[in-house]
């Protein structure tokens, strides 16, 4: 049986966000600030109430659209839930403020439809990952576990925007802003490389970037350590982002190493400057088969603002063939550091949306509302947005046997020197430039003849 939805102000009670005395003491103030019309209803509505319990700084704007939909669970152990952050592969994830320590933090939680016994395999690893790394480049985690069927990861709380959304909204990166970025985030990899944690997903989502221009990878939700990979259940599983996924993770999904991130990391850079992934449209298939057989087109066509040398030093990040790549994230960020003495940090304002957030998960035997439909609400709303939202959706894990036959057909590419890679950009770096002055003379040309 249905059971009536709570109104906002009997959900802001039950919900233990606020107390009567908090509620009673909005409701004067603003009845004293009224003039009511002599046998008039002199009672607030729930919306000028909520209003101004926001204003006041009594209930987040997340919080408050939640009780205004009858939501009431907030809370998570010692955890108050104060925004929705954003929605990835394998959860969505909360900010949250510690009750004791006031610290913020952001907290991923598993879908309920989620919580297959090896989702929640795969979420404690996460979780293990990630406590073993202390680096002011990678995000660090503080605490996990579950209440009732509710499991979450705490980590460190990122404001600012992902790299994805930073070039989506505000344009490509210029060389030195993007080696800021870039360089920042090779240095986070090679502190978790020398542990023996490859990430397996870099990606722009995965890089997250402050206000005041540091460089945070997130999401090791599907990293793994080298030495445990025969304890790993998705060992021989390709797994990752179609768009940013390196060849020999294609060829042999079996062999995980340090060169795949950077290879990946190629690609971000590759995004940041130019706005496009190297192999954009297409299906799944088909960008992976580019991945093995083709070459992106060259950057320079996508952005003229880049010199030479940077090319260079991102193709050589590309390079198809593990043994001609740069070999280490460490020299990844040596190569950087030229372009980022150049110019400042980039700088970043939180992103907002323009959707109406969900509510906070809620475990079997807990109720998050008086109302028994459930069902997403529709409606506009902001919340801040960071991190793993929205990301391109990652590479749904195949068993290595049906993996194997499909990639069976595609041709690995032959093995081509690192000579004639570079001298192919350079001709490139030459003919696009001359090919565009050729145009130019041309139309000069028929203007002349037309005048």
């Amino acid at each position: 049986m249905r059971t009536q939805r709570l109104s906002f102000r009997e959900a802001a009670l039950k919900s233990g966000l606020l107390t009567a005395e908090q509620i009673d003491a909005v409701l004067q103030r603003l009845a004293s600030q009224d003039q009511p019309v002599p046998g008039s209803d002199p009672q607030v509505s729930d919306a000028a109430l909520s209003s101004e319990l926001v204003d006041c700084g009594l209930l987040t704007s997340y919080q408050s659209m939640q009780l205004q939909e009858g939501k009431i669970k907030f809370r998570l152990k010692d955890y108050r839930i104060v925004d929705f952050i954003g929605k990835g592969g394998m959860g969505q994830v909360f900010k949250a403020v510690h009750e004791i320590m006031g610290r913020d933090v952001a907290i991923k939680v598993l879908p309920r439809e989620r919580c297959t016994p090896e989702a929640i395999e795969n979420f404690e690893r996460e979780a293990r990952n990630q406590a073993g790394l202390d680096h002011p480049n990678l995000v660090r985690a503080y605490d996990a576990g579950h209440d009732g069927n509710v499991y979450f990861l705490v980590t460190e709380f990122v404001p600012g925007t992902d790299l994805r959304k930073f070039v989506r909204q505000q344009g490509i990166l210029t060389e030195s802003q993007a080696a800021h970025v870039i360089r920042q985030a090779a240095i986070g990899l090679e502190y978790a490389h020398r542990r023996g944690l490859i990430h397996r997903d870099v990606k722009p989502g995965n890089l997250l970037v402050t206000p005041g221009g540091v460089t945070k990878v997130s999401d090791l939700g599907l990293a793994g350590f080298i030495h445990e990979s025969d304890q790993d259940p998705r060992a021989g599983r390709l797994v990752g982002t179609p768009d940013y996924i390196s060849p020999e993770v294609v060829r042999n999904p079996k062999k995980i190493s340090a060169s795949s991130d950077i290879y990946s990391l190629g690609c971000t850079l590759y995004y940041a400057v130019t706005g496009k992934v190297p192999f954009p449209g297409g299906k799944t298939r088909d960008k992976i088969r580019r991945h093995l057989e083709a070459d992106p087109w060259h950057p320079s066509r996508l952005n003229q603002d880049l010199s030479e040398e940077f090319v260079d030093m991102l193709g050589d990040m590309m390079e198809k063939d593990p043994a001609l790549r740069i070999q280490s994230a460490a020299e990844v960020a040596q190569r950087m550091e030229p372009w980022a003495a150049l110019g400042g940090p980039v700088v970043t304002q939180p992103a907002r949306s323009r959707w109406l957030p969900p509510p906070f998960p809620t475990g079997e035997g807990l109720s998050d509302t008086a109302d028994l439909d459930d069902s997403p609400s529709s409606g506009s709303g902001s919340q801040l947005s960071q991190g793993t939202y929205p990301l391109v959706s990652a590479l749904e894990e195949t068993d290595s046997t049906s993996m194997s036959s499909l990639f069976s057909q595609l041709s690995s590419e032959g093995d081509n020197s690192r000579a004639r890679r570079k001298a192919v950009r350079r001709a490139l770096f030459i003919a696009v430039p001359v090919s565009a002055l050729l145009g130019v003379l041309l139309t000069l040309g028929f203007l002349w003849v037309a005048s």
